[in-house]
């Protein structure tokens, strides 16, 4: 009997505990979203309060100052084609450095394994330093390049550990029929890299939508800004709208929302898949 009981009790106790994460998670998004129909002046007297109108007048005007259509399509195009670039660069890389046995390779491994652990602002300053020299700057393909760079050393870390699984013998039926390298890699080979790929491109999406502070180094007019970046047209140097911010935090969260909403099946999947495999 006693057993029973502390049993009830346990599971009232977790999901006691789960409603109170959920809370706590949830409420920045709250603040967010109620303060986005405020005024200015009731933001700044009470940001917990709910509005005394509901206006839409901050989204109208975070739509329009934010150039929201023009920034949305530069972060759609710098995120899917920089994660395309990672996943097909890293899956290469990876393949290449573990069925090609030469002494270089472990060399090209550990340097990138020991990149990993370099923070990104530790070089940052001779990062723009040096580009900005050359005029290497302001441009979406420049920007997807050093994602990239950035991004490849994670990735070929994770696909490095899934190939070295793979049964050779596999490669080696196929080119006995004909295939070539390139044919065993993209027929064979990258079909069963699938549960890598989805979590990684699951996370690297989600690094290249929300980042700020690589976009804001590198894009400096206002044609080439991305969602996160565009976010920064409220806050002055001695001013702040900060009803007219949150209006626009919501529209930039809006589009990741819906790819999770419609994609939700697929990610979770993809990410329990990847950390079976």
């Amino acid at each position: 009997m006693n057993g029973k009981i502390q049993k009830h009790v346990n599971k009232i106790m977790v999901v006691t505990m789960c409603c109170v994460m959920f809370v706590l998670y949830v409420f920045p998004f709250i603040l967010i979203l109620i303060n986005s129909f405020k005024s200015r002046l009731e933001v700044m007297a009470n940001p917990l309060s709910l509005p005394l109108n509901v206006d839409f007048s901050n989204f109208i005007e975070a739509f329009t100052t934010m150039n929201y259509g023009k920034a949305v399509v530069n972060s759609i195009i710098i995120t899917l084609v920089s994660v395309s670039v990672i996943v097909i660069f890293s899956s290469m890389l990876a393949y290449f450095l573990v069925r090609w046995q030469w002494k270089i390779n472990k060399v090209i491994f550990m340097a990138l394994v020991a990149s990993m652990i370099i923070p990104f602002q530790s070089v940052m300053i001779p990062f723009v330093t040096i580009f900005g020299h050359l005029n290497l700057l302001n441009s979406r393909g420049m920007l997807i390049y050093f994602y990239l760079g950035f991004g490849i050393s994670m990735a070929t870390f994770m696909y490095h550990g899934f190939i070295k699984s793979i049964p050779i013998e596999l490669e080696e039926a196929a080119i006995i029929d004909g295939a070539s390298r390139l044919q065993v890699f993209f027929k064979v080979v990258m079909p069963m890299l699938k549960p890598t790929t989805a979590t990684i491109a699951i996370l690297d999406v989600l690094w290249v939508w929300n980042d700020f502070l690589l976009p804001s180094l590198v894009l400096v007019n206002d044609d080439v800004r991305t969602l996160p970046l565009s976010t920064f047209y409220f806050f002055g140097k001695y001013t702040a709208n900060y009803n007219v911010a949150m209006a626009a935090l919501v529209l930039v969260l809006m589009p990741v929302l819906i790819f999770y909403f419609i994609m939700q099946k697929k990610i979770i999947a993809g990410v329990v898949d990847g950390a079976i495999k």
